[in-house]
């Protein structure tokens, strides 16, 4: 079959309430790459309601064209009518290539999408790549996470993949940059929707690890599940979220919403403590992007000291609460800032395998 009308790499931006998904721009500066490397323009897709700021914010971030569908029909995610707004842009303007994030939305958009066109869909990608053939390559832990398998999809066109939240890394954003905005009706008159959204009401206790500009993780060094309150305060203190090792939850100390690695989720905050964390492989690859890396630990072969920017090495529980009232004093006198200098840490070893770190 000729799929050469097939060109350019389109991704679905995600959104709620006008605030557009981080994964959304980390999957343009990777879709950039692709369409670099294909010689093929990158192309994105808004949809929602009052969400044409989105737009422009999608060429800022590498974008060359962007599939703008704003109507009130779209203010609430629903499968339906969203779907038939992708199917409608893919079958018009035959992108070969379509990311997605692997949110809960995503993977209910993407799976609707597939089934209907129909298509391949690799989900939960870690790593995106094409090969001379312009064919995706999708990798994606396999066999309990044990191998890392790639996916083709030779077949059909266009090529999907999901990817997770935090693997790759958002272009700076350049309002410089200019591009092209198509408005696309919506594909639905609202009297043929089935569905109708009565009220939204968010989840409080939900940890949302994936967006987290701060975690706080603890694993097997902590001891038992009590710790985790400890790590909770200086969560807390610094406006973050608790994480946890893949042992630690395996324990039973912490919910699985909390795992980070790549049995859990992949993150990229700002600033991550690896408190009482070995290091294992598996808990590294969901980390190791994170701008700042402070490990606690009594052990100072600990291998998470190959990959920390600072290093403590020593008793945790003396350790983390001196952190947390050093935090707490900082915000009070105004000169908190959440990254490693900004909480008084001193490099004295550039941030892999180098000697022990200190704190003020």
């Amino acid at each position: 079959m000729d799929w050469s009308s097939y060109r350019g790499v389109l991704v679905v931006v995600e959104q709620r309430a006008g605030v557009a998904k981080p994964v959304s721009w980390q999957l343009l500066g990777e879709g950039r790459r692709l369409a670099n490397k294909l010689d093929a323009p990158l192309m994105a897709l808004v949809m929602g309601y009052q969400v044409g700021h989105l737009a422009q914010e999608a060429i800022y971030h590498g974008a060359d064209r962007v599939y703008l569908c704003d109507s009130p029909e779209l203010r609430d995610y629903r499968t339906r009518p969203y779907s038939r707004v992708c199917l409608h842009v893919i079958r018009a303007f035959k992108p070969e290539i379509v990311l997605m994030g692997a949110t809960y939305t995503g993977r209910d958009l993407a799976g609707a999408i597939a089934t209907h066109l129909p298509t391949g869909l690799t989900a939960d990608s870690t790593m995106l790549d094409v090969d001379e053939d312009r064919l995706l390559l999708a990798s994606r832990p396999a066999f309990s996470e044990k191998m890392l398998a790639t996916i083709l999809c030779k077949q059909f066109k266009p090529q999907m993949a999901t990817a997770r939240a935090g693997v790759f890394e958002a272009l700076p954003r350049d309002p410089s940059r200019t591009g092209e905005i198509v408005t696309v009706p919506p594909q639905i008159p609202p009297e043929d929707i089935a569905t109708e959204v009565l009220e939204f009401i968010a989840a409080t206790d939900r940890v949302n690890l994936a967006e987290a500009e701060v975690i706080v993780a603890g694993g097997r060094g902590l001891g038992g599940p009590s710790a985790f309150a400890m790590l909770k305060e200086l969560a807390d203190a610094l406006g973050g979220v608790v994480g946890a090792s893949r042992a630690a939850v395996d324990l039973g100390w912490i919910d699985h919403r909390h795992q980070v690695g790549q049995t859990g989720t992949t993150v990229r905050p700002k600033l991550y403590f690896a408190i009482g964390i070995s290091g294992a492989v598996q808990h590294v690859v969901g980390m190791q992007n994170a701008e700042c890396i402070i490990a606690i630990n009594k052990d100072p072969a600990a291998p998470i000291f190959q990959i920390a920017h600072y290093g403590i090495v020593g008793d945790l529980f003396q350790i983390v609460p001196a952190i947390t009232e050093a935090v707490r004093a900082r915000k009070a006198a105004g000169r908190f800032r959440a990254d490693g200098e900004g909480l008084g840490f001193s490099l004295t070893g550039a941030g892999s395998g180098g000697p022990v770190r200190g704190a003020e």
